[in-house]
């Protein structure tokens, strides 16, 4: 039986979304995302640590769609021209389009429902933009139950968009801005307002808004991984605030995973910050000659390097770079691997410490 209840405009009542329970895990939840907030100020090198956890997440949040790829699959995508399969493109479509809303944030601070179109036209590399035909719904996978109904009417999609933006950009919004997150993801998913990637946009949508409320400054929590691991719960709390308006349950779970994702991305930190420094040190007893700090912060920007990232970044010729990484490969730095054509100097530990979960 189609389950049809119309999807109320936003914000909820006070009183369903500031309970004790609540407010319990909300200090706990800000605690660790304050915490991640200090410690990404101590890298050095940003883009390190942006291109990592920009990259997991993409990998994290298309698994959540049932596409599947692996770490070096993606990193040989990036650094290689070898052609790839559908799966790897969407996930790497996807990180283009984190950098995209990062970007759009960073310039204007603030998003326009045709930055939202942008973002998912990105992911699916199609022109479909808002749904404007009826008939979409949202089936159980196993059984092929209907369990939601989503807003039918282009109208009405568009009217909730415009509800669910302004709630989006108000920084001084009465609600706590975590809850406040827990709640837009909620509404997003429930406008539904896409044909497809409306999960992945709006994954995208939590970071974006805890950059413009200032919870942090860099593109680096993301929750895909909490969810892949508690997918039924994920989706079982979705449904109950669309069938019965509960609330706790579902607010709850999402500051738990902004709790958690937050942990674990200091300890994933801190060990990315040991090992850069153990590999500084390790480079300048061991190849002094060719040892710059610029080259030691490129391999971490990007684990699998190659000659044209040191030509490009350090403004060498391209026998002195291979000499470069030849040398560090010589004393255990990197390792390389051909693939096709091309040889990819691949920073092995670092891989490691990025497959952790």
């Amino acid at each position: 039986m189609t389950l049809i209840k119309k999807l109320e405009k936003l914000p909820p009542k006070r009183e369903e979304i500031e309970t004790l329970d609540i407010l319990r895990q909300l200090s706990k939840s800000s605690t660790a995302l304050g915490e991640l907030k200090g410690i990404a100020k101590t890298i050095p090198n940003q883009a390190m640590l942006i291109n990592a956890v920009v990259l997991q997440e993409a990998k994290d949040s298309s698994e959540i769609e049932n596409i599947i790829t692996t770490q070096d699959e993606l990193y040989t995508a990036l650094s290689t021209s070898i052609n790839q399969p559908l799966q790897i493109k969407e996930v790497i479509n996807y990180r283009k389009a984190i950098f995209l809303g990062a970007n759009i944030i960073g310039s204007q601070g603030f998003l326009r429902l045709k930055d939202v179109v942008e973002l998912q036209k990105t992911i699916i590399e199609n022109n479909a933009g808002i749904r404007n035909m009826a008939g979409t719904v949202l089936k159980n996978d196993k059984t092929g139950e209907i369990v939601y109904t989503p807003p039918q009417e282009k109208a009405e999609i568009l009217d909730l968009l415009s509800n669910f933006l302004d709630h989006f950009n108000i920084t001084d919004t009465e609600i706590l801005p975590l809850i406040n997150l827990a709640i837009l993801h909620y509404q997003f998913e429930s406008i539904h307002p896409f044909y497809d990637g409306n999960g992945r946009t709006g994954r995208i949508l939590n970071i974006l808004y805890l950059i413009i409320n200032g919870l942090l400054d860099i593109p680096i929590l993301y929750l895909s991984s909490y969810i892949n691991d508690n997918k039924s719960e994920y989706y079982k709390l979705l449904n109950k605030v669309n069938k019965n308006d509960e609330w706790e349950n579902w607010i709850i779970y999402m500051l738990k995973a902004v709790e958690v994702t937050s942990n674990k991305t200091v300890e994933k930190i801190n060990s990315i910050k040991d090992l850069l420094e153990r590999t500084i040190l390790i480079a300048q007893e061991k190849a002094t000659k060719v040892y710059r700090k610029e080259l030691i912060e490129l391999l971490f920007e990007h684990p699998y390097s190659k000659i044209e990232y040191v030509v490009e970044r350090l403004g060498v010729e391209r026998k002195a770079a291979s000499r470069y990484l030849k040398k560090l490969e010589e004393i255990g730095i990197l390792e390389s691997q051909k693939i096709g054509r091309e040889t990819i100097y691949i920073n092995t530990e670092l891989i490691e410490i990025l497959k952790r979960n």
